[in-house]
């Protein structure tokens, strides 16, 4: 395989040939063929470190995305909330503001019991197969039943209680993305590869989600006029989402066992090691203050603030799906640059500071675009009247991929991210607590992202928009234009400074991380020490 990647490097014969040569490089050592496989297990490696082959990494983000489909549904609810179970748009936002929050309450208790579990299925897989099976269910009870519930009290007291449920489901899936990353893998040369996969992935789902989407709002008039739209979404969803929970189970099998557990052996936790954690790990604390805020951007771009900027602004809400699916790619390539090449040599820290600055940048240079170009003269191939590129379209399409290929970066590596985090606890405390990292990082940052719907529908009735959300045939105003950007934008510009903060103080550098790796090993080799003496 080596000779190949030469023969890539020098066919290409350029610094992006020595760039595609390195990253390519990167993937081979982070399958790691040709090492001396240590202990009882062929995922064993020297000093400590445990690998898996890559499919299962691949395999195993798809758990994340299985998750995100539901999310990809849940962005509509604002307008399924105002068509079907009777709330103005301040109260579908504050309603959604509200869920959030409680998805975020429970996640310390979810948390918790993953900590506690150990059985023969694991620690991580119940919770995955569990989570999958009440998301479904609750989601066909929100869309398929509500509209049979007598409006009113009612209605609306069902579709909170069926949603309340919802959440505990979409967080027993969640937590594990983020506390089986440690059992996964513990090899700075592979986790940040979990990222690559799952910004990929996420990518195809949100560019090719919204082109179907915007093909389902065409074929049914929009998003609040025939419930027939949401029904077919979630038999979409529901399917798609079923079949990458199995994968992710699949994948990660042999590595959910208690070997891969931190120091090997089970510790006992209590709530007040959550307190603990809160108050002296740093790593985390920087880590939930850099992605809440982050979080907070990404989810105040609704769909509400697509149709405003595509359907309204640029006027030709189908643009929005066909624009995505150009970048896309482009992304992509920014991806393998951030993920594949900065974090697995310098390090995930490096990978966030990196990518945070260049997404600043981006993203201020979007808002010019957007407030002193023309967007009436987008257009795409493909698209009627399309003539040729415009210079906004042009400037649009090079800004959005270089932009967003480094904010996926910075959104994704928080993940991988986490599980050094747990090392750092089980390295601070001995306590091996990836439930309690998963779900104290999800708590904060539920509990701040919850406002983005909140926040936008606060601003849309600033400018009039209190009982009806902007739809695809909404007039265009300079009010509206503002703050579509200001949603679609400024916020992200918000989140972003405070990346570049929360990592002047993030203590886990590839340094620190090569010493918590040597320590966690030193622990596991002197207890199975003192278990063959006795």
């Amino acid at each position: 395989m080596e000779p190949i990647f030469s023969i890539i490097g020098k066919e290409v014969g350029s610094a992006e040939g020595e760039e595609i040569l390195q990253i390519c490089v990167a993937f081979r050592t982070a399958y790691g063929k040709g090492e001396k496989s240590m202990g009882n297990s062929k995922y064993d490696r020297e000093g400590g470190i445990h690998r898996v082959p890559i499919w299962r990494i691949g395999g195993f983000a798809l758990n994340n995305t299985a998750t995100n489909i539901w999310l990809l549904l849940m962005s509509f609810i604002a307008y399924y909330i105002n068509g079907w179970v009777g709330l103005g748009v301040v109260l579908a936002g504050s309603f959604s503001m509200i869920m959030r929050i409680w998805d975020g309450v429970t996640d310390p208790f979810v948390g918790y019991l993953l900590d506690k579990t150990n059985g023969r299925l694991g620690k991580n897989r119940p919770f995955m197969v569990i989570g999958n099976i009440v998301l479904a269910f609750c989601a066909f009870l929100m869309i398929f039943v509500t509209p049979v519930i007598p409006a009113g009290a009612l209605r609306v007291g069902w579709f909170i209680a069926v949603n309340c449920i919802y959440y505990l489901g979409y967080t027993c899936q969640c937590v594990v993305t983020k506390a089986a990353q440690t059992c996964l893998t513990n090899d700075p040369k592979q986790r940040p590869l979990f990222s690559v996969f799952d910004a990929i992935y996420n990518l195809i789902l949100f560019s090719g989600g919204q082109m179907f989407i915007a093909g389902l709002a065409k074929k049914y008039g929009g998003f609040t006029k025939d419930i027939m739209l949401y029904k077919e979404l979630w038999m979409i969803v529901a399917s798609v989402s079923a079949v990458f929970t199995v994968i992710a189970v699949i994948s990660i099998w042999p590595k959910d066992q208690e070997k891969y557990y931190g120091t090997g052996q089970a510790i006992r936790v209590t709530f007040r090691d959550y307190f603990e954690t809160i108050r002296h790990n740093r790593a985390i604390q920087m880590l939930v203050l850099a992605a809440s805020t982050d979080k907070l951007g990404a989810t105040a771009k609704t769909a509400a603030v697509t149709t405003i900027m595509f359907g309204v602004v640029a006027g030709n809400y189908a643009l929005s799906g066909t624009f995505t699916l150009y970048t896309a790619i482009g992304n992509i390539i920014f991806i393998f640059l951030g993920l594949g090449y900065i974090a697995t040599k310098f390090g995930q820290r490096r990978a966030m500071v990196t990518s945070s600055w260049l997404a600043l940048f981006g993203n201020i240079a979007l808002i010019a675009l957007w407030m002193l170009g023309d967007p009436r003269t987008l257009n795409l191939p493909g698209n009627k009247g399309f003539v040729g590129f415009s210079f906004f379209t042009v400037a649009l399409l090079v800004l959005t991929i270089f932009t967003g290929g480094f904010q996926n970066v910075a959104g994704s590596i928080v993940i991988p991210m986490t599980a050094d985090c747990a090392d750092f606890e089980t390295y601070r405390t001995g306590k091996y607590v990836p439930g309690l990292m998963g779900t104290l990082f999800s708590f904060v940052d539920k509990l701040v992202s919850s406002f983005a719907p909140f926040i936008a529908s606060i601003c849309l009735a600033s400018i009039g928009f209190k009982d009806v959300m902007p739809d695809v045939d909404t007039p265009y105003s300079l009010k509206l234009k503002v703050v579509g950007v200001f949603l679609m934008y400024g916020l992200i510009v918000f989140g972003l400074i405070c990346n570049l903060i929360a990592m002047k103080f993030y203590p886990l550098t590839a340094e620190k991380m090569e010493e918590v790796r040597r320590q966690i090993a030193q622990i596991k080799e002197e207890k199975k020490t003192v278990q063959v003496d006795s």
